[in-house]
């Protein structure tokens, strides 16, 4: 068991494996139904695959739960922190819908932030809506503010998601979180 399991949620984070990553991939696709909800896109990027993901650099961690149908653990989110430019960036946190509000997207962005810290990061940074809930609300209250992107990578990031048109949804931010 992991440090991150947590008792009263029953949720273990662990690294992710090679034989996680079909599941990764659905996580993503049924997590962004709540932005079709929100946002009632005519087109929404799909999911990166957890094998282009970790090809970006950085580390993929997943959290598996109690299924409470069955009691079996199943994979019921994951966080990506990609590592670049000595930077870590929390690229993507997703946890099934039929196991939100239980606090596990809490878990998953606190375990990232833990490896990142034991990687020798001092900080943690990301991008989201701004006014989601479950979005830059919801890392608000993980320590996580507004900040500038700096440096090529993150001034990257900026110009992708114009690219990708994601700005029509609503306003996007840069949020860091301290580590040390």
């Amino acid at each position: 068991m992991s440090e991150w399991e947590h008792a009263a949620m029953h949720l273990e984070v662990r690294a992710a494996t090679p034989s996680d990553f079909d599941t990764i991939e659905r996580i993503e696709e049924q997590a962004d139904l709540l932005f079709f909800e929100a946002f009632q896109p005519k087109h929404w990027p799909p999911p990166s695959s957890a094998a282009d993901r970790l090809a970006q650099g950085g580390f993929l961690l997943v959290g598996e739960a109690a299924n409470p149908a069955d009691g079996r653990r199943e994979l019921v989110g994951f966080a990506h922190v990609i590592e670049a430019a000595g930077l870590a960036h929390l690229e993507q946190v997703s946890v099934l819908p039929t196991f939100g509000r239980r606090g596990y997207g809490r878990t998953l962005v606190e375990a990232a932030m833990h490896a990142a810290r034991g990687r020798g990061y001092h900080e943690l940074t990301l991008r989201t809506y701004a006014d989601l809930p479950w979005n830059a609300p919801f890392y608000r209250n993980l320590g996580f503010v507004p900040s500038r992107p700096r440096g090529k990578f993150l001034l990257g990031l900026v110009e992708a998601e114009r690219a990708e048109g994601l700005e029509r949804f609503g306003s996007r931010v840069q949020m860091t979180v301290s580590l040390v």
